[in-house]
């Protein structure tokens, strides 16, 4: 496809027509709808064998597992309660009713865990590798209001809630989606929580959308960086030719909260890492040197 994802979301975006049910539309992590007695939240993520998981190396029950945990994180990244998912596959030809029953139950243990309805869904076969889309939907938790990326201010700080890059190192299929964090986050810091994005394919990309939203800039502060630096994205680099700091930046599949808050953040039993602050434009990073340099924001585009 000529173009990239970016490029034709944006294409969308500008087509979208809203109906008068619809309160927010493309360009965030759920939609927004009205519906009688309260507002629902929905979203969808399609994972493709070969792009976000390999049936050759990953078992089928971490892959269902993975499915869900996608669309837990769009919940976690609003702040909202998750209620239901159905579940679409186009099952390969060779896949057995016993593998197919292994995928599902990857699914179901996750969502169990997280009180999510599998409502229902399609199942077919065809002569591809393995697809699988997820739709999820929420609603506002009870006095709180749904966290968007478009709220930041100049003068936040940014906050991150864990460790990022080398996420192919198994995290991207073991990653615990944020979604109590999420709501213990929203519930302690109220008002001052201005955005919030889960980091899904790249920190530099996904702070860049966030900012592009918000109509504001970024400054990262590379020894702030030093401190989520993960272990994986270190084993990473020493076969990859790029930096630690790097496959912090832009290696994506993190799943790891991202946001704008005004003033200090602290919440307790949470991890909160500091790593910047929203400014009026741009997006740099200051060096541990004191030089300031423009940060290109690159990641993980379809």
């Amino acid at each position: 496809m000529a173009g990239d994802e970016l490029q034709l979301i944006e294409w969308l975006r500008k087509r979208q027509t809203y109906h008068h049910s619809m309160i927010l539309g493309i360009g965030d992590d759920m939609a927004m709808l009205r519906a009688t007695g309260d507002r629902i939240l929905v979203s969808s993520d399609m994972l493709l064998d070969g792009v976000h998981f390999d049936t050759t190396r990953h078992s089928l029950n971490a892959i269902g597992r993975k499915a869900i945990a996608c669309s837990l994180s769009d919940c976690a990244a609003m702040a909202v309660r998750p209620l239901s998912v159905t579940v679409s596959v186009a099952l390969p030809r060779r896949m057995s009713l016993a593998e197919a029953e292994e995928l599902h139950a990857g699914m179901f243990a996750i969502a169990e865990e997280f009180q999510l309805a599998i409502a229902g869904g399609d199942t077919n076969r065809w002569p591809h590798p393995l697809a699988i889309d997820v739709a999820v939907t929420a609603t506002p938790y009870p006095g709180i209001e749904p966290v968007r990326r478009g709220g930041a201010r100049t003068g936040d700080g940014l906050y991150v809630t864990g460790q990022l890059g080398g996420s192919l190192q198994g995290h991207h299929l073991t990653f615990h989606p944020r979604v109590r964090e999420a709501e213990a986050l929203s519930r302690r810091l109220g008002p001052r929580l201005h955005a919030m994005i889960d980091i899904s394919d790249g920190l530099s990309l996904d702070i860049w959308r966030l900012c592009i939203a918000s109509k504001v800039g970024a400054e990262l502060n590379e020894q702030d960086l030093r401190e989520v630096i993960s272990e994986a994205a270190k084993q990473t680099a020493a076969s990859s030719g790029r930096t630690p700091l790097e496959h912090a930046l832009n290696d994506g599949e993190d799943f790891e909260l991202l946001m704008a808050i005004e003033g200090e953040a602290s919440v307790e039993g949470i991890a909160l890492f500091r790593i910047g602050r929203i400014t009026e434009s741009g997006l740099t990073i200051v060096r541990e040197d004191g030089r300031i340099d423009s940060l290109e924001p690159r990641g993980y585009v379809h």
